[in-house]
């Protein structure tokens, strides 16, 4: 295996680098969008709907008044959430200019909760364009905060009603996705439709454009390994934590616990495009970030902070894939993506939620 030194050589992850003028919807993303309602809540609320202080759990029948007595009895704040909306949002905050850079598509409700989440969408100057259906409500996902801890219930709802006919195979619709230069997917979508996640993905490989695509959780690699599988020869970047790499590796029958060999294996997976390598590229937390490509494995040190200006470290993940997006739809090299992933992790950790500040300070 490869040493840990830094590398000498950058690497670049396309031919031609972009610059900032170069327009709107470069970056797409497709996933489960959720509105994410967060309040400061008591003990009572908790023990009412059966919720520990710090957990994460989808929404049972017992929870089904949860969200609408979370909004009368406190105050609350609303947000675009749902993974790759997450990812997306903070990309688009990391670009700023042009507005509308990034493109999202997912299924909501034709509710109050869904014209929230537009209207969010909106504000973040993403191009969300989503399929509406009166079916099934809006998702939701409730945090509710008590002192330095999050319960959060997430509802899908509407999110797993998403249609790949009645959507994603639309002229005007496809028109977008043939317009971005860089996809991503967090692997949650995988449970909603396969179809549509092979579609993008194979039409990525096709144009010799970027394809990432997250394990997003342990149940993914486990439960639905065949349609994780059957897109993973166009996954031209894998995003994943520690936990989601070791799953990843038990079922792909590794025989390794150690992480960089998960990644230097998992690179080395059959893949169609065979003029651009898969990077593999697995976060732990506080520790280094492994990045396998075609040659070595590397360990880039995360961003130091002080355990006390920890908030929340929920958004981590989806913030460092935001900050990786940002630089990679410009060409940017890997450390670079690698430097503004981690950069945009250590400001949402600070934060309660997937939020940011107006403005980033990333040079």
């Amino acid at each position: 295996m490869a040493a840990d030194e830094p590398q000498a050589k950058k690497i670049k992850l396309h031919e031609k680098e972009k610059t900032e003028e170069d327009g709107e919807n470069l970056l797409f993303g497709m996933g489960n969008p959720l509105l994410d309602i967060c309040a400061v809540v008591d003990k009572d609320f908790l023990d009412k709907y059966g919720l520990k202080a710090n957990d994460q759990i989808l929404a049972e029948e017992k929870h089904k008044e949860l969200f609408d007595e979370l909004v009368k009895k406190f105050k609350v704040e609303y947000h675009a959430g749902g993974s790759t909306q997450n990812s997306v949002k903070v990309a688009q905050w990391m670009i700023q200019k042009p507005r509308r850079a990034t493109t999202f598509f997912g299924c909501i409700g034709t509710d109050s909760f869904g014209k929230i989440l537009k209207k969010k969408a909106e504000e973040a100057h993403v191009d969300a364009h989503y399929y509406e259906q009166s079916e099934q409500p809006t998702g939701t996902c409730a945090a509710c905060i008590t002192v330095d801890n999050r319960s959060l219930v997430a509802n899908l709802a509407a999110a797993n009603c998403y249609s790949k006919e009645k959507h994603l195979d639309l002229e005007e619709n496809w028109k977008l996705v043939e317009k971005a230069q860089v996809y991503y997917i967090a692997g949650f979508f995988l449970t909603v439709s396969p179809p549509s996640v092979l579609k993008v993905a194979s039409q990525a490989s096709e144009k010799n454009k970027l394809f990432g695509l997250n394990l997003s959780a342990p149940f993914i690699s486990q439960f639905f390994k065949e349609p994780l599988m059957q897109v993973m020869p166009y996954v031209d970047i894998l995003f994943g934590n520690e936990t989601e790499a070791l799953s990843f590796g038990r079922e792909q029958g590794f025989e390794t616990e150690d992480i960089k060999e998960i990644a230097q294996k998992t690179q080395a997976l059959p893949k169609a495009n065979c003029s651009r390598p898969r990077i593999v590229v697995f976060t732990q937390g506080e520790n280094d970030t492994i990045v396998a490509t075609a040659d070595k494995v590397v360990a880039f040190p995360v961003l130091e902070i002080d355990q006390e200006l920890i908030v929340d470290t929920n958004g981590a993940g989806d913030a460092f894939v935001g900050g990786f997006l940002s630089q990679l739809v410009y060409n940017r090299p890997l450390e670079e993506c690698i430097r503004a992933a981690h950069y945009a992790a250590n400001v949402v950790i600070r934060r309660s939620g997937c939020t940011l500040p107006e403005k980033p300070d990333f040079k």
